[in-house]
């Protein structure tokens, strides 16, 4: 057991960093351009973006990595993702900017699916940063004061905070007086979407176990941030 030596390689530490970042470019790229509807038996008919089924696979990720690594080590892999999103904005903008060629008949159709205002833009990654550094801090001081015990109510407890940040500051930055969302309606679709996001964190629960247990046997690693620098801004061990 781990709580303040000094940061040391590991076998699997580059794997779950690089599905990490893939799960939350997924996210941003691929699933806000549909809108997705489902009929539900008790909750009724069900409208949401379809990147909510992306976007809580990163939270079980950065789980696991405050879990098996520690926040220092997660805050390292918060940052890529930042920038590697920043990046694929970026050159998403530049790619849909682009003068399309005469023969090409399908710049609307890009621009719809990639097309994304800046504002929504950086209210996602506004969301995202704080969102991942609130889950990542909760969790790694909610596995201090259950003394490593009862990894369920860190994973979903930790999830319920970042989630609720994530969806708090993303709708009413990206949405509010634009139109595009009713005012009066974006507590409604941040609460669905806060309730599907922490819901996929339940499923994914018992994988995340088997996750979990694999690596810190695999790795001998089972990180307690005693003494940790929650300072969400500097890189430092």
């Amino acid at each position: 057991m781990n709580t303040c030596s000094p940061l040391r390689e590991y076998q699997y530490f580059n794997f779950v960093m690089v599905a990490f970042v893939t799960v939350l470019i997924c996210s941003n790229l691929i699933g806000p351009a549909k809108i997705a509807q489902i009929e539900l038996p008790v909750w009724g008919v069900l409208t949401f973006g379809a990147g909510v089924l992306f976007f809580p696979i990163s939270y079980v990720f950065g789980d696991i990595l405050t879990e098996v690594y520690g926040y220092a080590r997660a805050r390292k892999v918060i940052w890529s993702g930042f920038a590697a999103l920043a990046f694929a904005s970026i050159m998403a903008s530049i790619v849909v900017a682009l003068p399309p060629a005469p023969f090409w008949k399908h710049q609307a159709a890009y621009d719809v699916a990639f097309g994304s205002t800046w504002r929504i833009v950086l209210a996602s990654m506004i969301a995202y940063f704080c969102g991942e550094f609130v889950n990542s801090m909760v969790l790694a001081k909610m596995k201090i004061i259950t003394a490593g015990k009862h990894l369920w109510s860190r994973t979903i407890g930790s999830t319920i905070a970042g989630e609720a940040v994530d969806s708090a500051l993303f709708y009413p930055l990206a949405f509010y007086g634009t139109g595009i969302i009713p005012n009066d309606k974006l507590p409604l679709v941040m609460l669905a979407q806060f309730t599907l996001k922490v819901g996929v964190e339940v499923v994914f629960t018992p994988i995340t176990y088997k996750i979990v247990n694999w690596l810190k046997r695999a790795e001998h690693e089972d990180y307690y941030d005693r003494n940790t620098n929650f300072n969400p801004f500097t890189l430092k061990d």
